[in-house]
């Protein structure tokens, strides 16, 4: 899912720029200095000049599909734009799972909290961030972040965090987990004081 939104969201702002590039070099080259140094292949446009002559426009205002197919283009692209804003703003934490029992669900961030919790207990931890991203096919991603204290090994924490994870794996139970676990050391110096 990650790589269909990276996707449509690249395609969106190529095609968004590049549309802006186009408009840009057109509207420069009605500049008098510039439009001396483009190639003669370049489309020719005239200081003051306007995309449609109005006698133009008011023939085409009087065709009888010109109303409804503008109107029916910008409304289509409204939703589109607002559909694909909404998608983009939406996030995977704030939507309830479904557990195996019946009317029982549970919040990603919830569930994160509870990992959290469980992870911080774990002696020689000093703090941990725990985050549930549900992604499509009943697949949940856990992202587990851990501190541990000063002279602690990875060795003497990894099996109690194994554990936890294999905790939270049964708690999720008709989802597939994929927990990716970074453990990092808190300094033995004291923050510097200016």
């Amino acid at each position: 899912m990650r790589t269909a939104h990276t996707t449509v969201n690249r395609t969106a702002l190529g095609t968004g720029g590049l549309v802006l590039l186009l408009t840009g070099s057109l509207l420069a080259a009605t500049d008098r200095t510039v439009a001396r140094q483009l190639p003669t292949w370049w489309p020719n446009s005239r200081t003051n000049a306007v995309l449609l002559e109005p006698g133009r426009l008011a023939q085409v205002r009087s065709e009888g599909w010109w109303t409804p197919t503008v109107m029916a283009a910008s409304i289509g692209l409204t939703v589109l734009f607002a559909y694909w804003a909404l998608g983009q703003m939406r996030s995977g934490s704030g939507r309830r799972m479904a557990l195996p029992s019946p009317g029982c669900t549970v919040r990603p961030r919830a569930l994160a909290e509870a990992v959290t919790a469980r992870a911080t207990a774990v002696p020689g931890v000093a703090r941990t961030h725990a985050r549930v991203l549900p992604r499509r096919g009943r697949r949940l991603e856990v992202e587990l972040r851990v501190w541990l204290d000063p002279d602690t090994s990875p060795d003497a924490v990894l099996p109690a965090l194994r554990a936890v994870t294999a905790e939270a794996e049964d708690a999720a139970a008709p989802y597939t987990t994929h927990t990716r676990l970074r453990l990092s050391a808190t300094s033995h110096r004291a923050p510097h004081v200016r």
